[in-house]
């Protein structure tokens, strides 16, 4: 039970450490993603990618920080449990009026389960629920930005202000020709408008920041008429910019030096959205004051998309993480399905199980594994963070990590408790932990992933229903262009997928193929990419077995094809598109190139929907 009276004379001054711990973090993380803005007008695009990375390791940090304060300062963890009942009082006291009370909360569980033991993770001391709403939160001070920026064209003057739109973000950089560029846009929106009457409530909304990762800038809003609204979103870029891989081997080039600026595309609509937000993307960086305001402006915008992923997509990820154990435990409460053995070819490092109502999986490493997988837990582990870290480029799916996951007990197939006690015993175990007289499944260490259709059953469905019919054909051609196109997007972002069977790949409710096997990923610049050797006698070239000297960095691509072409209608589409990634050649080129010091573009949307390749197109037709 909560006292009935704030009597402790040290339980205040607990909560507001706390709330000062919480506070600096999030100031480092507004200050680190404010600078975002002066890396992009200077193209220090080496230095983004850093602050991105670095930035995701505030957040321990910041907890540890605030762990070993009030332990020195108070002794946290030797204070009775009623002094931390009101600790959790005052706190939720001190969230009235925050500018982030969500955060905090989130940060106060952070800390509390750091000094607390484990069996007081209950409700009374941590928040299991949100205590204070993030409804019309409202920042006062003189110097605050509104969430968004409203503006009221008509069809006449849209060009106009859509001019004045860019400027209000106060970019110091010049654009190349704006004029030009807000004429594009304003066509664009002319034309998804179409020929209908606009309302008197006729608007531009925009997010007041702009969404800052890798070489790119993006305005973020929506046109609204009426009823009816439509997301869009603009990206902006320094004008002629290189181009990705796969842009590339269609002849689109340009430099990497940072030029003036421009509007390189229009996006719009929900779907369109979501590719720019995906889980498979690094995360943005954006200056916020109210957090939950723009989750709630991008919700409107992408319903489908839940706000776990969205407060993901904004750096958030430890918010992110603590909505998704919400929805999980929601959707536990609310489903009568069994977790299962996930369908597919079983992992020979990770064990994976899934519920079939639920659209993640979940994936425990194996206490050991095959001779030809020469690595550690631990090893494995520092692939997931690497990957965590690094830019995905739309390539490789995110995942949340969670140490001592409680599941009930009667949930489990017998079948899947036999697997885990068989492959993974040291992470298992099945207690009534919180003393209710239930069961549970309790796992030591998984990480949890957005479910997609692994490639190799999405290319068996077609070869299934006969590889001449024109349906299976299609799906055919689209999976291995997808398949080529993701391995030269990770190829851009300085990976090499190391294991890279169809099966470690997976299709996503876009059509995207996206990468999801991490324990053999290295760093394109840490490979040595070699021919195999010529054979220097009938003995050598007749054997079934290696004749040559393999390092352990040693990658050879031409052998990749035995593995990968068995079917001759995967081998046509293979052989048309992407021969070139069979080649040595290819790979060392874009080493030299990354170690040259070399970032490419990968652009979330598809390159005809660029300004320059329709204008381009449109003046040669």
């Amino acid at each position: 039970m909560f006292p009935q009276r704030l009597d402790s004379t040290v339980a205040y001054a607990v909560a507001k450490a706390m709330m000062d711990g919480f506070n600096r973090h999030y100031q480092l993380f507004r200050t680190e993603s404010s600078r975002a803005q002066h890396r992009f007008e200077t193209a220090d695009w080496h230095g983004q990618q850093r602050a991105q990375r670095e930035r995701i390791e505030f957040y321990d940090l910041r907890v540890r920080e605030a762990s070993i304060r009030l332990e020195r300062e108070f002794k946290a963890g030797e204070q009775p449990m009623d002094v931390w009942h009101q600790v959790k009082l005052h706190y939720i006291g001190l969230l009235v009026n925050h500018h982030q009370p969500e955060l905090a909360e989130t940060f106060f569980n952070s800390v509390t389960t750091k000094i607390l033991h484990r069996s007081y993770f209950q409700n009374d001391f941590i928040f299991v629920r949100p205590a204070v709403s993030t409804e019309y939160i409202e920042n006062e001070e003189p110097t605050a930005q509104p969430t968004y920026r409203a503006y009221y064209p008509t069809r006449a003057s849209m060009h106009e202000t859509l001019v004045a739109l860019v400027n209000d973000f106060g970019l110091s950089c010049e654009f190349e020709d704006l004029a030009r560029d807000a004429g594009y846009v304003a066509d664009a929106m002319t034309g998804r408008l179409g020929d209908v009457k606009l309302r008197a409530n006729f608007q531009i909304q925009v997010l007041s920041g702009l969404f800052f990762r890798n070489k790119g800038a993006y305005v973020v809003g929506k046109l609204i008429n009426g009823f009816s609204e439509i997301a869009f979103a603009l990206p902006i870029l320094h004008s002629q910019p290189a181009p990705g891989l796969a842009a590339e081997a269609k002849g689109i080039s340009g430099q990497s030096d940072a030029g003036k600026l421009a509007i390189d595309a229009a996006l719009f609509g929900e779907d369109d959205l979501l590719i720019l937000f995906s889980f498979a993307r690094a995360y943005f960086m954006v200056d916020m004051g109210i957090p939950s305001a723009y989750v709630q402006f991008l919700r409107s915008m992408m319903p489908r998309m839940p706000r776990a992923e969205i407060y993901n997509a904004l750096g958030l990820a430890k918010q992110g993480k603590t909505l998704f154990y919400r929805d999980f435990l929601h959707h536990l409460r609310h489903s009568t399905d069994k977790f299962r053995i996930a369908p597919g070819i079983k992992g020979m490092v990770m064990l994976v199980f899934d519920l079939p109502s639920f659209p993640y999986v979940f994936k425990v490493i194996k206490d050991y594994y095959p001779p030809q997988k020469d690595t550690t837990r631990e090893q494995i582990k520092g692939k997931y963070l690497l990957v965590k870290q690094h830019d995905r480029v739309g390539r490789m799916a995110d995942t949340q990590e969670y140490t001592l996951v409680a599941f009930p007990r009667d949930r489990f197939s017998d079948e899947l408790i036999a697997e885990i006690d068989k492959f993974a015993p040291s992470q298992l175990e099945i207690s009534d932990r919180d003393g209710d007289g239930q069961m549970e499944v309790i796992l030591k260490h998984v990480y949890i992933e957005r479910r997609m259709i692994p490639l190799n059953i999405y290319l068996q469905e077609a070869f299934d229903m006969g590889v001449n019919e024109p349906a299976a054909k299609a799906q055919i051609g689209r999976a291995v262009v997808e398949y080529g196109n993701a391995i030269k997007d990770m190829v851009a972002a300085n990976i090499f997928p190391g294991d890279m069977l169809w099966k470690n790949f997976g299709i996503t409710r876009h059509g995207k193929v996206v990468f999801y096997d991490y324990d053999e990923i290295e760093y394109i610049t840490d490979c040595k990419f070699r021919k195999v050797p010529i054979a220097r006698n009938e003995e050598e070239e007749m054997s079934g077995e290696v004749w040559y000297s393999v390092g352990p960095k040693d990658v050879f691509p031409e052998t990749f094809e035995p593995f990968l072409l068995g079917n001759d209608a995967v081998r046509e589409v293979f052989m048309k598109h992407h021969a070139d990634l069979l080649d040595a050649a290819f790979w060392q080129r874009h080493q030299a190139r990354i170690q040259a010091g070399h970032v490419y573009d990968v652009f979330p949307y598809d390159q005809q929907k660029r300004f320059a390749v329709m204008h381009s197109r449109a003046h040669a037709d």
